[in-house]
């Protein structure tokens, strides 16, 4: 049986930021790091846009909104002493038409309250950053950028192992038990031991918190986000980020264009229900996830007042035109024959049983055992500000 000061469940970036904050605050502890996969960083954490965010969209004094801040500063910080390429390119946010101005105003208004720098500018200036993007009006925010969050998992388990801990991956964990001084974790790749256990099992923490005896406040509901990218010949429509103003009417953002840090320009992504909480294609299905989603009252209650709106982002998954179309509104010289399929996430929505989206971050401790039962992004921009609370979060 291994052994060790701190366990934590999920090798994505929270986990491993969590991992690195705590080896930083408390250099005698010894940490494990319980990743089922054979790799870090495989899930959410490899599967997402790059974005470092600014912080603009968040309600003002929200956990989004503080730890976006502070990570995303403590992000750059990280990858310039670490060596891994980011680049602060800035994005603009399109409103398209004159009914979108008043709610371009409010994100402006927040982002001003956030200590974003963002200004608003007109179309001619528009055109002078993105000239292939068309709006009556935007914000600029120039201090947004883009990463590879993969990389950085990568370089955190190495950071891990040389201040003593390890990085344990094919390790799916089975059972948890928990006694007076110990909890351990019992896993595909043999148990281990430890004073203190930190769920950041990302897509699964709601069944690990359940695991560990604990009830989760919210469940876990999958959604898939699908993307194409711009062939090379056709990169040169997007030369940053260009976002859409999100709508009120749904709780996801739109389609946006996404220049990449290691080459290339995502489009997207839709947001539909996947079939599995790994379902990254169409296809994709575990029954048993399946089930637990349909069956989940917060699920039913979320479908029926977003019927319409899921309706439309299932047409977008399965009809090319009508994504075409959505990108379009951004883009109208993008043609079709311009993209083709690129991969998918999925993102770990935590639903409650009315149906509410659980849109902060949530962090729950119980006795020898921490949950973040909910890590929405910006959690892979805010990371190491996470893994700074959930440090803090244990007795010195």
């Amino acid at each position: 049986m291994d052994s060790a000061d701190i366990a934590i469940i999920g090798g994505g970036i929270v986990g491993l930021a969590s991992a690195f904050r705590i080896t930083e605050r408390f250099p005698d502890k010894k940490v494990i790091v319980i990743e089922k996969e054979t790799s870090v960083g495989a899930h959410q954490s490899g599967h997402n846009s790059g974005v470092l965010h600014s912080g603009i969209y968040y309600k003002p004094g929200s956990l989004k909104a503080i730890n976006c801040r502070e990570g995303k500063l403590a992000m750059q910080a990280f990858c310039a002493a670490e060596d891994i390429p980011y680049d602060v390119c800035g994005k603009v946010i399109v409103a398209v038409d004159e009914s979108e101005r008043e709610r371009l105003a409010a994100i402006y208004q927040r982002g001003q309250e956030n200590g974003v720098a963002c200004e608003m500018i007109g179309a001619e200036r528009l055109a002078e950053l993105e000239p292939h993007a068309c709006g009556v009006e935007a914000i600029h925010v120039p201090e947004a950028g883009i990463v590879n969050y993969r990389r950085v998992c990568e370089r955190l388990s190495e950071i891990l192992s040389e201040r003593g801990g390890s990085t344990m991956t094919g390790a799916r964990v089975t059972a948890i038990r928990e006694n007076s001084s110990h909890v351990v974790v019992a896993t595909t790749a043999g148990d281990v031991e430890a004073r203190t256990l930190i769920n950041c099992a990302g897509l699964h923490c709601d069944r690990v918190t359940a695991l560990a005896g604990d009830r989760a406040e919210a469940k876990i509901v999958p959604f898939r986000g699908e993307y194409y990218e711009l062939k090379p010949s056709a990169e040169h429509l997007c030369r940053n980020l260009i976002y859409p103003v999100p709508d009120p009417a749904f709780p996801f953002l739109g389609v946006h264009f996404t220049r990449m840090i290691d080459g290339g320009v995502e489009c997207g992504p839709n947001a539909v229900l996947a079939f599995a909480r790994e379902g990254y294609r169409k296809w994709d299905i575990n029954l048993r996830d399946l089930a637990e989603s349909l069956c989940y009252p917060g699920f039913r209650r979320l479908a029926w007042k977003y019927w319409r709106k899921g309706l439309d982002e299932m047409h977008r998954s399965f009809r090319k035109a009508a994504f075409v179309h959505a990108l379009q509104r951004l883009m109208p010289e993008l043609e079709s024959s311009q993209l083709v399929p690129a991969r998918a996430g999925v993102r770990a929505q935590a639903l409650t049983p009315d149906g509410a989206l659980v849109d902060d971050f949530l962090i729950q401790a119980h006795d020898r055992i921490i949950h973040v039962n909910n890590a929405p992004s910006p959690a892979a921009t805010s990371s190491l500000n996470i893994g700074k609370i959930v440090a803090e979060k244990l007795n010195s």
